[in-house]
């Protein structure tokens, strides 16, 4: 199946001679080019038992390829699962008007920034207020920017733990199947925005902005999770998602791409998309981040404050266990992924497999 190494490979000098793009979109572009192949070096795996020989190339651990996120997603996971309560977490999603896409696409870092501050301060605020729970929360929100025919639509998801700290430092639960009232968040997050979105771009059209106060934004909030113990998981594929996955795309040929996704707008049906290469790495590129923008955040008494100060008395009242659990090693996160360690032959499953031959990035 056709990666999307391999229509960077094809066509990306292309796609450069026409396009201008963003040191970012240079830096990723390359990175996953030059992905598990021999430019980056790497080592060959050897066993003295059976034979089998194999080279493993190293990996560019750009945050934006589709390789290079499963090992970094299970680090992650497993370092947020000290964090779980054992309580119900609800799953909350902020979006935009699609008339505010160009403004964001072309403000990006100060937009992005906006939409993480506007989702957790309503968040907060309406959670605090005794008519809906009274109680300081914690969240965490990641940010994506993409659809699934990879057009821009950007969005923030959300966590949260269905409960707070009182002022009195107790513990107070929602309801079950109920956090906040999605209409009351809309409305609250349209109006902190685009108020805010004002100060920041003060040369932003005011008839843009007049239309987007007059419609409704969409904010939803899914069911609450069965149990604490799949939220990280779940949360995991989101906060490690990159625009598209190789697996979604089905064929490269004749100078098209052809992928799957799914129109929720059609009862969640998959489908076919074929576009141009050139389209598809214009599509692909919108999602590359500003350098150093930081996607995953947490807020409220999951933040690295919040969790020396509040965590640990959240556990107790919420009767979550404390249990200092260890890290798990690179070795053994490999073998989770692997289902074998990284020691052994996958041929004939000898122990003493050897790594030999470190060879240099090519030139």
């Amino acid at each position: 199946m056709p990666e999307v190494q391999d229509i960077f490979a094809q066509y990306s000098d292309s796609y450069r001679t026409i396009h201008k793009l963003s040191f970012a979109q240079k830096k990723a572009m390359k990175a996953i080019q030059c992905c598990r192949t021999s430019q980056l070096g790497g080592h060959m795996d050897n066993c003295p038992r059976c034979g089998y020989v194999k080279p493993s190339y190293n990996s560019c651990r750009n945050r934006h390829c589709p390789k290079c996120q499963t090992f970094s997603k299970e680090r992650w996971i497993d370092a947020r699962k000290a964090d779980l309560l054992n309580i119900g977490y609800f799953h909350v999603v902020f979006t935009v008007p699609q008339e505010l896409n160009g403004l964001i696409y072309g403000n990006q870092l100060e937009c992005y920034n906006l939409l993480f501050r506007c989702a957790a301060e309503t968040l907060q605020e309406l959670a605090a207020d005794k008519k809906y729970l009274g109680a300081a929360i914690g969240h965490t929100a990641v940010l994506h920017t993409w659809g699934q025919n990879l057009c821009f639509h950007p969005h923030i998801h959300c966590i949260v733990p269905s409960g707070g700290l009182t002022s009195l430092g107790k513990w107070q639960s929602s309801r079950k199947k109920f956090f906040l009232p999605v209409r009351v968040l809309s409305r609250k997050f349209r109006g902190k925005f685009l108020a805010l979105l004002k100060l920041q771009l003060p040369d932003a059209d005011q008839n843009l902005l007049n239309v987007c106060y007059q419609k409704e934004w969409v904010v939803y909030c899914k069911p609450p999770f069965r149990d604490a113990a799949c939220v990280v998981e779940y949360l995991g594929r989101y906060t490690h998602r990159v625009a598209i996955s190789n697996n979604r795309i089905l064929k490269l040929e004749s100078g098209n791409v052809t992928f799957k996704w799914r129109d929720y707008r059609d009862s969640s049906r998959w489908k076919e998309m074929t576009l141009r290469a050139e389209e598809f790495i214009r599509r692909f590129l919108m999602h590359v981040l500003p350098p150093g923008f930081t996607k995953v955040r947490h807020y409220g008494f999951l933040s690295s404050r919040g969790k020396q100060k509040n965590l640990k008395t959240c556990k107790l009242l919420t009767g979550t266990k404390l249990i200092q659990k260890e890290k798990l090693s690179a070795e053994q996160l490999i073998q989770k992924l692997l289902g074998r360690k990284p020691s052994q032959c996958p041929l004939c499953g000898y122990s003493g497999l050897l790594r030999t031959g470190l060879s240099p990035p090519a030139a």
